[in-house]
């Protein structure tokens, strides 16, 4: 068995694009979800039941499904143990927490960030996603919109400053994805399904412990309110998880960023219609500059 998953990046497939656009339509509507969910319970609640939730369903995905149980060995249980970490448990946590004090929208917005995280990583770690000079000024452009969006003053927020500190948690999630995401890449070589499930699975073992000793077993809520938590665990976490571990092992996570297009917009859409949240001008000045950012980084890729 190989010990690490680093084969160059293919041409994405019809089905790597089915999944991104999918990818972007969910992901953009979580945050709306996650603001429902935190109307009643708290951010440690909510993300443990993600991770737990999410867990369960793709466990029994793989056990229903008849896929072979992954022979584990030292190498593969530590990549298990950073991306049940980095991919699920500390991102959703911090998402979670942030959106107590961000607008929903805002969060989806802190994930266009990702790829200036993502691509001086993927030079350095994934052969064929060089950082070249486009990329560069691309990924200069896109560093002025994160200024932009986190706002005057961010890094000398203080405790008191509290939408502050939320907008950091919200950017500081992002760069977990993007650690996570070349992770995933090199991850030794596992079913899409297992891997997905033991991520979720090994966030939950950490999250469930923590939720119960901070904020107890959760009561009962409004069906909407429930309702909101069940879909956080089946489909942004489950199946978009499952979703995103193909995509990243199939057509790479220089690919995978072309998401981070779609989720600011959408969660604009739904956080702006359906929760009336109002945005102050320089948050949509920010997602142009990142838009903008991306499509020059992204232009000069040959898939």
């Amino acid at each position: 068995m190989s010990t690490t998953n680093t084969a160059p990046v293919t041409r994405p497939t019809l089905d790597n694009w089915i999944s991104i656009v999918s990818l972007g339509v969910i992901w953009g509507g979580t945050f709306m979800i996650v603001a429902i969910a935190l109307r009643c319970y708290g951010p440690v609640t909510v993300a443990a039941a993600r991770v737990a939730l999410g867990g369960l369903a793709l466990v029994g995905l793989a056990l229903a499904s008849g896929r072979p149980f992954p022979r584990l060995d030292g190498l593969l249980v530590a990549f298990l143990l950073g991306l049940g970490l980095l991919n699920a448990a500390l991102p959703f946590l911090l998402l979670a927490w942030g959106q107590q004090h961000v607008p929903s929208a805002f969060a989806g917005l802190s994930m266009a960030v990702l790829p200036l995280f993502l691509l001086p990583l993927a030079h350095v770690f994934v052969p064929g996603d060089q950082l070249t000079p486009r990329r560069s000024a691309g990924f200069g452009m896109g560093l002025i919109g994160a200024v932009v969006l986190l706002g005057p003053g961010v890094l000398a927020a203080g405790e008191g400053d509290l939408a502050a500190l939320g907008r950091l948690a919200c950017i500081a999630a992002t760069l977990c994805y993007a650690v996570s995401s070349i992770m995933t890449r090199r991850c030794p070589p596992m079913d899409a399904t297992w891997l997905s499930a033991a991520i979720l699975v090994v966030a939950a073992l950490g999250l469930v412990p923590a939720m119960l000793w901070f904020e107890g077993v959760p009561g009962p809520a409004t069906p909407g309110q429930m309702g909101a938590i069940v879909a956080l665990g089946l489909v942004p976490t489950a199946l978009a998880g499952l979703l995103r571990v193909r995509i990243i092992r199939t057509a790479g996570p220089g690919f995978m960023t072309l998401v981070n297009y779609q989720v600011p917009v959408w969660s604009i859409v739904f956080g702006v219609t359906l929760l009336g949240e109002d945005l102050p001008g320089r948050f949509y000045v920010a997602l142009a500059l990142i838009a903008g950012g991306l499509f020059v980084s992204q232009s000069g890729r040959k898939t």
